[in-house]
């Protein structure tokens, strides 16, 4: 997939972003008991702060002209950065783009680096334990962690790796 673009969104990819996010919300709620709203949207709070806060970054990936998928960090300036969210659209998935589109993000912003998923997720465990172990400058960890304000659910699971500087 040479083809393959990690760029920082701007204004003219917000409608794209959009779109991807509703199918990520999709693929989630499956692991987090989520219905859309009456509108058949999601909550996107996120994904406003990602391109709206200059605390927060929001990637475009694309192959060619088609949007394949994005990543949201937030924490660019505190000691450590936030793998928020991340999105690769199913027809992308195992073609290795996930994980060179992660090794760009965090190439953008080196340092220490948290990423959540659920455990009952397995492609995501799979896939964020590759990464950190493809990524890490030294080792890494794993830990779970309460869901802020939702005791409904059970634990996130956090991955911290640091990347060189």
């Amino acid at each position: 997939m040479v083809d393959l673009s990690v760029r920082r969104a701007d204004t003219e990819d917000h409608a794209a972003l959009e779109r991807l996010w509703l199918m990520f919300s999709h693929d989630l709620s499956e692991f987090r008991d989520q219905l859309p709203r009456p509108d058949g949207t999601f909550r996107n709070e996120r994904l406003r702060s990602a391109v709206n806060d200059p605390d927060w970054a929001a990637y475009l990936l694309t192959l060619g002209e088609r949007p394949v998928g994005f990543a949201l960090v937030r924490g660019l300036s505190g000691p450590t950065r936030v793998m928020n969210s991340f999105f690769v659209v199913r027809g992308a998935q195992r073609t290795g783009i996930g994980l060179r589109a992660v090794r760009e993000v965090v190439a953008e912003h080196p340092g220490l680096w948290e990423v959540a998923f659920q455990d009952d997720n397995p492609t995501a465990v799979r896939f964020w334990r590759r990464v950190a172990t493809a990524l890490a400058d030294t080792t890494w960890t794993e830990e779970h962690r309460l869901v802020p304000n939702r005791p409904d659910l059970p634990p996130d699971v956090w991955i911290t790796f640091a990347t060189p500087a």
